[in-house]
Formats: C-alpha cells, sequence, structure tokens
C-alpha cells in the first residue's frame, strides 16, 4: 500500500510539473478568455517564507512558472464564478457633456432612487440638433482589477414636462480601461472635456438596443470581462427624443449599476512605464476561493526538494514522455521543438 501511495503522488507530480512548465494554466484561461492579457509581470507577496536557492536559474524559473500558474488558475476559477456580484462603481469621473452642472451632473446616477430630497435627480446631456450625436459616463471602479458581467442602466422620465418624455439613448456600447493621466476623480464641465481623450481602452463590447422606457434595463456582456485599469465608461450612441421647449434632443439618465466582483485584495495591478505594460501581484494569503486545481501545489510551494525535482524532471523531458497522460487529461497538447529532451528516440515512438 504505501508503495502503491508513493507511486500515485509521484505520477500525480509528474502531471503538474508537466502542467506548470508548459503553461496549460495560462493557456485555458487566454483560451476560454481570450481578453485576458498576458501580463508582463507577475509579483506574489506572501507570509510564508521560501527557502532561497541561490544561483539556482532553474529554480528561479520554475517559481516564476509556479506563480505564471496560481495566478491565471485565479482568474479562470473568478471568471467561471458568478458568486458575490455587486455594485463595483466606486465614483463617477465625468460626462461628455452637462446640460446644468451639478443640478444634473453625473454623480446623480449613483443614486438608486429618482428622487432625492425631494428633487429630481439624473443626469442630462447638452442639447443637439443632430439626433446621431453620441455621450458618454465614465466611472471608477473599485478595484484596478474587477471582473465586470453585466451594467445597468435607468433612462430618466421627466415627469415635470408636458407628457412624461423618456430621455433614452437608441444603444449602448461598454469600454473598459485605465486612465493614461492617473487621474481618477471626480471633476467639473470645465475639465471634462480635456479628460474623455486620456484613457486608453483594453476592451470595447458589441452595441446594445436601449429600450424606450423608464426601467432598469440589464446589458449583459457575452462572457465577464476583466476591466484592467478600473476605468468603465458608458456610450450612449444615438438620441430618440426631443425637449419641447427648445426643440433639442436630450440623453438622461438616473441610475447606472455595474455589477461584477472585484478580483483585490487578492490580486492587484500596476501600469508601468506605458498602457500595455501591465505587471500584476498576487496576495495568496488573501485568497477567499480554493484553486480548482490543487495537486500537490502546497508542497510544491514550500520545498527546495520539490524544486530541484521539478527542474531535474523538466531538464530530463519528463514533460514530453508524459505527452499520452496529460493529453489525456488536458486535451491534445503542443510541445516545442526545444523542450530540451535528452532522449535521443522522442521521434521515434
Amino acid at each position: 500500500m504505501g508503495y502503491l501511495y508513493l507511486e500515485n503522488s509521484f505520477g500525480r507530480s509528474l502531471i503538474y510539473i508537466a502542467v506548470v512548465a508548459n503553461g496549460f494554466g495560462k493557456r485555458l484561461c487566454l483560451r476560454n478568455y481570450p481578453d485576458v492579457p498576458s501580463f508582463s509581470c507577475i509579483f506574489e507577496v506572501s507570509t510564508v517564507n521560501k527557502t532561497a536557492q541561490v544561483g539556482c536559474s532553474a529554480a528561479a524559473e520554475w517559481e516564476s512558472l509556479e506563480r505564471e500558474h496560481r495566478v491565471y488558475l485565479y482568474l479562470s476559477h473568478c471568471l467561471g464564478s458568478s458568486k458575490c456580484e455587486r455594485n463595483c462603481i466606486s465614483q463617477a469621473i465625468c460626462a461628455s457633456s452637462t446640460d446644468n452642472y451639478p443640478d444634473e451632473s453625473i454623480a446623480n446616477t449613483l443614486e438608486p432612487s429618482e428622487i432625492v430630497d425631494r428633487r429630481p435627480s439624473y443626469w442630462s446631456s447638452s442639447g443637439q440638433r443632430d439626433p446621431s450625436i453620441s455621450e458618454s459616463l465614465t466611472y471608477k471602479l473599485v478595484a484596478n482589477l474587477c471582473i465586470v458581467d453585466e451594467i445597468k442602466i435607468k433612462p430618466f422620465r421627466a415627469y415635470f414636462q408636458y407628457g412624461h418624455p423618456i430621455y433614452s439613448a437608441k444603444a449602448v456600447r461598454i469600454r473598459m480601461g485605465c486612465s493614461t493621466s492617473g487621474s481618477g476623480i471626480s471633476c467639473s464641465p470645465d475639465q471634462q472635456l480635456a479628460l474623455i481623450e486620456q484613457y486608453h481602452w483594453r476592451y470595447t463590447s458589441p452595441e446594445f438596443p436601449m429600450a424606450h422606457e423608464n426601467v432598469l434595463q440589464s446589458f449583459k456582456l457575452p462572457k465577464p470581462v476583466i476591466c484592467l485599469g478600473g476605468v468603465l465608461q458608458i456610450e450612449l450612441l444615438g438620441r430618440v427624443q426631443k425637449q419641447a421647449m427648445d426643440d433639442l434632443y436630450y440623453i438622461c439618465v438616473c441610475h447606472v449599476q455595474v455589477l461584477g466582483r472585484p478580483l483585490s485584495p487578492v490580486l492587484d495591478l500596476n501600469v508601468h512605464d506605458s498602457a500595455d505594460n501591465l505587471a500584476v501581484t498576487y496576495f495568496p494569503d488573501a485568497r477567499s476561493c480554493t484553486l480548482p486545481v490543487r495537486v500537490t501545489e502546497d508542497d510544491a510551494r514550500d520545498s527546495s526538494s520539490w524544486q530541484s525535482l521539478a527542474s531535474r524532471f523538466w531538464h530530463l523531458g519528463a514533460v514530453r514522455r508524459n505527452q499520452v497522460i496529460l493529453s489525456m487529461l488536458l486535451g491534445p497538447i503542443q510541445f516545442s521543438d526545444d523542450d530540451g529532451d535528452v532522449d535521443g528516440d522522442k521521434n521515434n515512438n
């Protein structure tokens, strides 16, 4: 029984080494969620003391691969889970235009009620003669990394105007990204125009038609998306309602929600030098959910002997020799020709 246990453990260890060494966690995540980026650097901050192997480049590379494996496995788990959804808006940053500031500012869209302090609560765009002119509302989310699944918007019905007109848009489109100026605070109309172009958008959704109704309308994304940088913009495309008193088209919104979940405090994002240089910091001690795959992972993380074993089998080509087993578990596997197999008969099987 003891020998069988050791044999099974050794087999699982080989599979784990192969999975990590070939980046299956990352590849699986990117295959299922193509909008997830390839991070330029992954840091880990943990209270667990690790045995350092000074001068061992193979051990350092193995630790780097394990960090990448854990982070992308965690991202896959979170993207595939709908638990703990909440409104992820932290604050309103700016609107593309505002008719009467501050009475009709974007800040009013954070209020769930249409009436606040006995006054109507809503954002209003400036009036336009051309109904094709669009508007945008930009928000800061609660974390630099947030999974966004759904956006809810309630158009405003002007109950104080004749006929109770509803100032909805024709369609909605969602953009997510980060600020290139470092600004993430709300601002006055004089500052808003300068901020509109200071964002790097990494994701743009399809267009969703908006109903001409005074209800909280749901716009669900085709797949959950990671907002990289904590900035979300709602594009309101086209106008449908004129105001009788000036014969101009307006768009008015009384409430907005962004449903999803923050990835903090487990993951945090830093944008370095340019918007394309992304570094993520992983805090495993703050993890609130269990990774779906944990094949002797704790032992691998804390044992220097495990790192030595991993390095040994990696360089001896154990990954390639277990291709059949891994293919059964994970589907077809593509290996490069420079994996370091020392067996001369690798092409003769």
